[in-house]
Parts: structure tokens; sequence; C-alpha cells
């Protein structure tokens, strides 16, 4: 019993410190002292130097590799020597992560809260306070996204004819599609609970 508890505590202390990268790395590098590079890229002993001063959070280079690792959302990703650090999509903030242009399968789904319904209806997809919409590969995924914000529901997404209408798509190295808008023309509402 106490071995679990431990390791509960242990790994709600990797996540919420998982939260914080996050949060550094995609919007606000300035509040432990750090930069990032034009594409999104920090320095690894930086990050790790500035979070610790921080007082909120200890990591060392074991725990950051284990919070790459492990993430289930694949949120980071390593130069290949471990000595650089970036959010792999999601930013607020400008850089240009090197997304891969690409033409995305014919439907994608995007899922949001009930709340956000009647602003969607009449504006479309906006990227809001990022740089891009998110897009999911398949309905539970989008399903799940959207309850995050609520009683979810999901749009489905006419890639196809984006496409043919010169609309630029993006994946991510963590599987996620972006593009920097959908308008309302190329979407259909399907409510989920």
């Amino acid at each position: 019993m106490k071995v679990n508890m431990k390791k509960a505590r242990s790994d709600k202390r990797i996540k919420n410190t998982s939260k914080f990268i996050s949060l550094i790395l995609r919007h606000r590098p300035e509040a432990i002292g750090i930069s990032l590079d034009e594409h999104g890229w920090a320095d690894v002993q930086d990050l790790i130097d500035g979070i610790n001063r921080s007082g909120g959070h200890s990591l060392d280079m074991e725990k950051l590799e284990e919070i790459v690792r492990t993430d289930e959302k694949q949120r980071y990703s390593f130069n290949e020597d471990h000595t650089l650090i970036r959010a792999n999509q999601g930013h607020s903030i400008p850089v240009d992560v090197e997304l891969e242009k690409k033409i995305p399968p014919d439907i994608l789904w995007h899922g949001t809260g009930e709340k956000y319904v009647s602003s969607i209806d009449v504006q479309g997809l906006i990227p809001k306070g990022r740089l891009y919409v998110h897009l999911s590969s398949d309905m539970d995924t989008a399903k799940k996204v959207g309850s995050r914000h609520g009683k979810p529901v999901i749009y489905e997404i006419d890639c196809q004819k984006m496409t043919e209408d010169g609309y630029a798509f993006y994946f991510s190295a963590n599987q996620i599609w972006l593009t920097k808008g959908v308008p309302v023309k190329y979407l259909k509402k399907l409510y989920r609970a």
C-alpha cells in the first residue's frame, strides 16, 4: 500500500512537472528566464536550471528524459544529442517548429465543448491563442479532447475539399494534424455525448 501511494505521488509530481514544461516551451519561456530559438528549441540545461530555480518543481536530466519518453501525447522532442528540447506543437508564441506539410486524409475531426458551438457555427474553427487549429485522425480522440471542455461536440472536417481549395495542412511530430483555420462550409457538426 505504501509503495502504491509513493508511486502515485511520484506520478503526480512528474505529470505536474510535464504540464509546467509545456507551459514554458509552448507559451512562456520567460517565466523561468530562458528563451527559445526561432524553431522553438530550448537549451536542455537552461530548462532544467530554470525549472529548479522556479521553486515549484525539481528536475534533472533523468526525469526530463522520462517525461519526454512517457508523455502520452508525445508533446516534446529532443534533438539528436539531447542538448535541445522543444514542444512539438500547440504554441501561442511565434516559432517555426518545422512542421511537415502533408496532404491529409479526406476526413479529420475536431472535438470541442458544447459551450463553443455557437461561436464555431458562425466563424468556423480558429486557432484562438494558438498558431494552428488542432485536428484528430479519429473520432474517439476528438471526443476525448472535446470532453476536456465540457459536454463534447465533434466536428467532421472535409479535408479533401479544403485541400482542393488550396488550404494547407501540417503533420506534427506527435501525429497531430494542424491547419490555420477551418471555415464553416467545411464543417459538419456531430453531437456525441
